[in-house]
């Protein structure tokens, strides 16, 4: 199978997953704070991908090791934190279409430090016209528009620093090292950076909070899928097709969101919700630019022959 496809595969299987993941911290959020529901699924995380592949990743430069820490600190630290503290301010909905504008950052940061080529107007077009769609998706039902200079704000920072994110991993794929233990040191000092905000934010766990089978079972997906799983194939797809091609499947987590609350949350789908499905799968396949594409799989086949 072409590289590219797995890229893809790779990219939605992530997305499809983290589309799901709001029904489990819902539900976690009965019994925990944000931060430690956070903690908790890292330290899974990090331990799954110990489990799955044992080896220690020797680092050839010690410069190397600021791209892992900046990672860490953005992809894990502080994006969740901005981005659960922009939901005490202000709507999910809110939250939901500005973290969408991640892709637009991304080429930004793209073009400034990895010095790639600038995308072309379809790029942008599908962006808005998707952006559009996201909006119907958020507001489509009995929500109303809110705005929240705060958690708006706090939304907009945290849409930047996932982009920052996902430049920083397209600079480590470059390495050459093996991504599930990138992945891995990535969340080791993810958590290290967490430490502050657990002493800052009254982070107190008790036995009687995993006395729950819902509980466990709901962290344990989160863990093991959405982090570890999640984050070794978001990885892997921006290796293979690059941070701001994969970026642009963050369009479709408020699509798998709807579909997911109107199939086990039985949420109604609007008509307005089911148009803004449609235009945000049209601005994805607009986004999609072929050339880059075409070259990205050069790029990468080419990098894969040296090793």
């Amino acid at each position: 199978m072409n590289k590219t496809i797995h890229g893809h595969i790779a990219a939605f299987l992530t997305i499809l997953i983290w589309g799901t993941t709001f029904i489990s911290t819902k539900v976690l959020l009965i019994s925990f704070k944000p931060v430690e529901i956070l903690f908790i699924r890292f330290m899974i995380g990090y331990f799954a991908l110990w489990c799955v592949c044992p080896r220690r990743l020797k680092v050839r430069r010690r410069k190397q090791e600021w791209y892992f820490a900046a990672a860490g600190l953005c992809g894990v630290t502080l994006y969740y934190l901005f981005e659960n503290i922009a939901l005490t301010y202000t709507l999910a909905s809110n939250v939901g279409v500005i973290i969408s504008i991640a892709p637009f950052f991304t080429v930004i940061f793209s073009c400034l430090f990895l010095h790639d080529r600038r995308p072309n107007i379809r790029f942008f077009a599908g962006f808005l016209i998707a952006l559009a769609g996201i909006f119907l998706i958020s507001f489509g039902g009995e929500k109303n528009l809110q705005l929240n200079p705060v958690g708006d704000l706090l939304a907009v920072i945290a849409a930047m620093i996932w982009a920052a994110f996902s430049t920083i991993t397209k600079k480590i794929s470059g390495f050459g090292y093996n991504t599930i233990q990138t992945t891995r040191r990535t969340f080791f000092y993810g958590l290290i950076f967490m430490v502050p905000a657990l002493l800052l934010m009254d982070f107190h766990m008790e036995l009687q909070q995993f006395a729950s089978l819902k509980n466990v079972l709901n962290l344990l997906f989160l863990g093991f899928g959405a982090s570890a799983l999640c984050f070794v194939t978001w990885n892997l797809a921006v290796k293979i097709l690059g941070s701001v091609k994969t970026s642009v499947y963050i369009y479709m987590v408020p699509v798998i969101t709807a579909v997911t609350s109107a199939l086990i949350l039985h949420e109604k789908l609007t008509r307005t919700i089911v148009s803004g499905i449609v235009l945000t799968l049209i601005g994805l396949f607009l986004s999609e630019d072929r050339k880059t594409e075409k070259n990205t799989a050069k790029e990468y086949k080419a990098y894969a022959g040296t090793k």
